[in-house]
């Protein structure tokens, strides 16, 4: 019996027959699987513009297969719109709402199986969550990135669009300029051009085996992506055929090979946030010290923006992450079923790679270890994340004197008066899960920094998080965070912070009695918090636990 039949096989079942043929359902549609296509196209987000035509697509690929496809849709917020005021409180919380919508539209309408279409920062670990809490027949295909732009014959991004406002502020670029910039660097639908965390993610799932092959650097625009978004439609149809559900490829070993992958192309610190989350949906525990252990083992081996040079074009011309799988093949689980109904080592057996400048063998990596690191210090017991191979040198190591802001925006524009010096740690607090609420991106005053000229003199630490654009020694994550009372909570306007990310520490120079006197006198910040981010707080699980609402019920369905 299939799940479609609770909704359209029996005498019982007329009236729900009734109400499938008000939608056009024929009779010889009602025999077919019933196939969702969970769409997330809106007008307002760059990475979603192009999903329509995408979504045709594959519901053609699904009826050329014998299925008859049903494309619904759920909420996208662009990041980058939301980033730098209160928008960016509702981004990561609304990875839940998109979870929980996909569940409540599967569950309610007894569907067969999935075809999950994503492109953004939060939009794709909200399906993919959905995915692994649902656990039927899913194949995803992300959206695809953005081309880059160009200004004054160089490759440009949203990112050097960010940092511009910076380098206005210091005189470095006129408005005029940064007007032009800001007209060119972002040319059309797609994700933002660069190893962000939306193109971090979109390589990830592809490693995991969530997607086809190739789907994760195809552009946006791209003639290849309408290719593989209808080979996608047919390929629904097999896995629902062969009873191939999420969790057979959601696995612990899967998700050890979308972290190298993401290691190995420097991505995003969300990158961590997202894993732990999805990993959680599908009954799995994840330690967060196991991105640390992989880094340590896994090189950095792409050089891409915006730490390094290259694009996702580059990438992809390069052999996309079927080329870094290949390169990346001894330290792999190559055994993992995929949605192709391969398993990993076959699906990149006849990869190449057509230029290793891009995609770097093994034996001559960009860096040795992975992209990111996790600290641990009595200013983190619980960890903090820094994307490493973003950090020059120099700052790799690093004493500096706290500047205390209890939200972004005063840091911000602390950073743009020239109020910050060199050899200060800028310390942001209260952004956290619970904090925030919603542990907001601090992409405004990273790029600041970095426009300002200081990221080879200024630390940036903070219990919320970074964009994937961020580069510098800019350490988020901190756990626990100020809100539930953390060690950043305690921290004053120059204390001594010690950063080590060679030895992975994080640490005040304080001396514990005198945190202990400070912690008796320490009193919460009071916030006006209505609506859903008050359920998000009351709700959320701790940043080293993936900032998931569904985090605590999870562990007892581990468990059990």
């Amino acid at each position: 019996m299939s799940r479609s039949d609770n909704i359209k096989k029996g005498l019982e079942r007329a009236p729900h027959r009734a109400l499938l043929k008000a939608c056009g359902i024929k009779e010889a549609d009602i025999k077919r699987p019933f196939i969702a296509v969970v769409n997330s196209w809106t007008e307002i987000v760059p990475g979603h513009i192009h999903l329509q035509e995408l979504a045709q697509a594959v519901k053609e690929g699904i009826r050329e297969a014998g299925g008859r496809p049903f494309e619904f849709h759920t909420i996208a917020v662009c990041d980058g719109l939301a980033m730098g005021h209160k928008g960016m409180k509702y981004s990561l919380p609304s990875r839940d709402v998109i979870a929980n919508s996909i569940e409540i539209m599967i569950e309610a309408h007894a569907l067969d199986g999935m075809v999950l279409m994503p492109a953004c920062d939060e939009i794709v670990p909200g399906h993919l969550m959905a995915a692994g809490r649902l656990n039927i027949p899913t194949i995803v295909l992300t959206g695809g990135p953005m081309l880059p732009g160009q200004f004054k014959g160089e490759s440009v991004d949203i990112i050097d669009v960010f940092e511009a406002v910076g380098r206005v502020s210091k005189g470095e670029m006129t408005e005029d300029e940064l007007r032009e910039l800001e007209d060119s660097a972002c040319p059309g639908a797609g994700t933002c051009a660069g190893m962000f965390s939306a193109n971090t993610l979109a390589c990830g799932v592809e490693a995991l085996g969530m997607s086809l092959p190739g789907c994760a650097t195809s552009h946006a625009l791209d003639p290849k992506k309408m290719q593989i978004a209808k080979e996608t439609g047919r390929q629904i149809m097999d896995l629902v055929n062969m009873s191939i559900k999420a969790r057979d490829v959601m696995t612990y070993e899967a998700f050890q090979n979308w972290i190298k992958v993401s290691l190995a192309v420097a991505g995003s610190t969300n990158d961590v946030l997202e894993v732990l989350a999805i990993a959680k949906e599908c009954g799995l525990e994840i330690p967060l010290r196991l991105f640390d252990d992989l880094s340590r083992t896994t090189p950095h081996i792409c050089n891409m923006r915006p730490g390094g040079s290259y694009t996702l074009k580059d990438l992809d011309m390069a052999g996309g992450i079927e080329g870094v799988m290949k390169s990346l093949e001894p330290l792999l689980n190559l055994s993992c079923l995929t949605v192709t109904g391969k398993i990993a080592g076959k699906n990149i057996k006849g990869a190449r790679i057509a230029d290793d400048k891009v995609i770097r063998p093994l034996d001559n990596p960009v860096h040795q270890a992975g992209g990111l690191a996790i600290l641990y210090g009595n200013l983190a017991p619980n960890g903090a994340v820094v994307k490493q191979t973003a950090v020059v040198n120099s700052m790799l190591k690093f004493r500096g004197s706290a500047r205390i802001f209890d939200c972004e925006e005063d840091a911000y524009h602390a950073i743009l008066k020239g109020q910050i010096n060199n050899g200060d740690v800028v310390v942001i607090r209260y952004e956290g899960p619970k904090g925030g609420p919603g542990m907001r991106e601090m992409l405004a005053p990273t790029s600041a920094i970095c426009g300002m000229g200081l990221s080879e003199s200024v630390a940036l630490i903070t219990d919320g998080r970074f964009s994937g654009g961020t580069r510098g020694p800019c350490i988020g994550h901190i756990s626990p965070e100020a809100e539930e009372g953390g060690p950043i909570a305690l921290v004053e306007e120059g204390d001594i912070i010690s950063i080590d990310i060679i030895s992975r520490k994080i640490d005040m120079e304080v001396r514990e009695e005198e945190v202990n006197r400070r912690r008796q006198k320490l009193h919460r910040k009071e916030r006006e918090i209505s609506g859903y981010l008050l359920q998000y707080k009351a709700n959320t699980s701790t940043s080293d636990k993936g900032a998931s609402v569904g985090g605590n019920e999870l562990e007892l369905r581990t468990k059990s």
